[in-house]
């Protein structure tokens, strides 16, 4: 007899399959990311109303399959659905962004959930708050801690030169050495980005915060560049393949 299992979920992307089933991907709070056949959904009135929605939070009830990496999937009860997210294309752009990162950086079936957690709060930020670069960069910063990729943005990976450090006007970020490196380190080094010491401060002071405090920053249009190349490049480097919600973000001015 197969066991019913219960756990919260975050709808990540659901797809048609055949005429009247969904294919649908989750991630869960104890299960880490779960894919499973929802039967009917596309026909039925009743069950999976308005819950298989992406970037909705559900009570998912599943039972796993034998000898399928789907999962049938039994019930999902809506719990939270993205109400104003959705009717929205910047918070749209966001939302996608911040689903399509996390997938990338949470491993298959692994239960994770101060990473569900994370996804959770950044939705529903959206959803209440809206958008901004604070926002956006602090839930990057964090996820990246979370999923165990961390960047070292207080001293140099190779000399260790403090940051910031009078003598060093120029830094540069490493995606291979997973952060930051003084000029000189840097002319040995391929593929890094520029960095100036402002764009340092700023990551390491939102590295540093607890909370998401929805202010927004006011930088010179120069620095934002520099942070949101920088962070979107070690994402993509660990990710290890194309962010495809990128450019679509990227095309909204408060990025």
């Amino acid at each position: 007899m197969r066991v019913q299992l219960t756990t919260p979920a975050i709808v990540l992307r659901a797809r048609p399959f055949g005429e009247s089933d969904k294919i649908v991907s989750f991630f869960t709070q104890h299960h880490g990311k779960l894919t499973g056949i929802a039967k009917g959904a596309l026909r039925s009135r009743k069950r999976f109303v308005n819950s298989l929605e992406i970037f909705s939070l559900v009570n998912l009830s599943f039972q796993e399959r034998s000898h399928s990496h789907l999962a049938f999937i039994l019930s999902a009860d809506l719990v939270r659905g993205p109400r104003v997210l959705i009717t929205d294309l910047e918070r749209i752009a966001h939302a996608s962004y911040l689903v399509e990162i996390t997938d990338g950086l949470a491993a298959e079936r692994e239960e994770n959930p101060v990473l569900f957690e994370h996804l959770k709060d950044g939705l529903a930020h959206l959803e209440e708050r809206g958008t901004s670069l604070r926002f956006l960069t602090y839930f990057e910063l964090k996820l990246l801690r979370l999923a165990g990729y961390q960047p070292v943005l207080d001293i140099c990976r190779k000399c260790r030169t403090k940051c910031p450090d009078g003598a060093v006007a120029k830094w540069h970020f490493s995606p291979l050495d997973g952060g930051i490196l003084c000029d000189f380190c840097s002319r040995s080094c391929r593929e890094v980005l520029p960095l100036g010491r402002s764009a340092v401060e700023v990551l390491a002071a939102l590295q540093a915060e607890n909370n998401y405090l929805p202010e927004r920053l006011s930088l010179p249009a120069s620095v934002v560049a520099e942070i949101r190349s920088v962070v979107l490049r070690f994402i993509q480097f660990q990710m290890d393949r194309e962010i495809k919600s990128a450019p679509f973000l990227h095309q909204f001015s408060s990025v």
